[in-house]
């Protein structure tokens, strides 16, 4: 089969590879859109240590079953599917405690750490456990599909935040996720979402998808106006979806007393915490990773159009094009979302 691989850092070569084979309780996937990622970025530079070569990379995915594993019930060649990017055990206490992005064992696709090497979906086919493919309604488009697994981190993220009817929130970020985000926490029941960034473009996006309020951290005061629109009491809930030092301590300080902050953003590996703000105004931190179980509810909320995607996807092209758009994404291309390389695209 053709795969795009990633032969050495910052170089990605198509090549032709054995089509994986199917254990048991496995499914092969005739890939027909992949997502290319943050994550993946970081890994072709090398700077995230996550992708060594050599490596196929990409792990938003959705596709067609080829073929099945002689103990899989439920899937059958033909279905339209997606599927987690964790390959989770099933069998450890988080798994079995319905936690399974905190799995033991867990593995990423597209992932080559020095623990393990598993090679994703840059790929005509891509074999992965039928445990974590979820079916797909035939008028949900495979390009859609494929941003079900970033849609499933920003609702995670939203599932992990205590919002109640009525609450403001504010969405620190508006990049990808955060663009996600801002819909998921909406659909959770805020009636005032307040989104933040530095890119105009991104916050006009921002508004489309359901963001009340926008405002651009280079033109204004982010906690007075956050005050302002909150009657001097500040945001009840707060997304912060960068993860930095600036944008978490803005985060903190636009969160009411009692509140709570949902940190989403991964971009260093530490920060510095205003300690004394997040006691004496008793504020609750929680952390998010991944998605544990929301991949049918994610594939619900794109095909009745209660989360939308087709705004982030910037391009759609075929996996021959891959180096060029990786070089592109990289160098930090204008208002550029979301690329979906496509395998069957000529």
């Amino acid at each position: 089969m053709k795969a795009l691989l990633l032969s050495e850092y910052k170089k990605l070569e198509m090549t032709d590879i054995p089509t994986p084979e199917i254990g048991p309780e496995d499914v092969l996937v005739q890939i027909q859109a992949c997502g290319i990622c943050g994550s993946d970025i970081h890994g072709w530079d090398g700077s995230s240590g996550r992708r060594v070569p050599p490596l196929v990379m990409g792990h938003e995915a959705a596709g067609i079953v080829s073929a099945v594993g002689r103990n899989v019930v439920g899937f059958a060649e033909g279905d339209r599917i997606t599927f987690d990017s964790t390959v989770w055990c099933g069998k450890c206490r988080y798994c079995l405690g319905g936690r399974p992005n905190l799995c033991d064992n867990r593995m990423v696709l597209g992932v080559s750490c020095g623990d393990y090497r598993r090679y994703g979906c840059f790929a005509e086919f891509v074999s992965v456990p039928a445990r974590i493919c979820c079916h797909l309604p035939d008028s949900l488009p495979f390009e859609h599909a494929a941003l079900i697994e970033a849609v499933s981190v920003a609702v995670h993220a939203a599932n992990r935040t205590p919002v109640m009817l009525g609450d403001t929130a504010i969405v620190v970020g508006s990049g990808m996720i955060g663009l996600l985000a801002i819909q998921a926490i909406k659909q959770k029941g805020c009636s005032q979402v307040i989104a933040t960034d530095l890119n105009a473009q991104r916050l006009e996006v921002a508004k489309r998808l359901g963001a009340d309020v926008t405002i651009d951290v280079s033109k204004e005061d982010v906690v007075a106006r956050v005050l302002e629109l909150t009657n001097g009491r500040g945001a009840d809930v707060a997304m912060e979806v960068v993860g930095a030092t600036a944008t978490i301590k803005s985060a903190i300080d636009c969160t009411r007393k009692g509140g709570s902050i949902t940190i989403v953003g991964n971009l260093a590996p530490t920060i510095e915490l205003p300690l004394q703000s997040v006691v004496t105004r008793e504020l609750s931190i929680f952390g998010t990773c991944a998605s544990a179980g929301e991949y049918p509810a994610c594939v619900d909320l794109l095909a009745t159009g209660m989360i939308k995607v087709q705004d982030l996807i910037t391009a759609k092209a075929p996996l021959e094009q891959g180096h060029e758009w990786f070089s592109r994404l990289y160098a930090g291309e204008a208002n550029a979302m979301k690329v979906v390389l496509c395998p069957s695209m000529s």
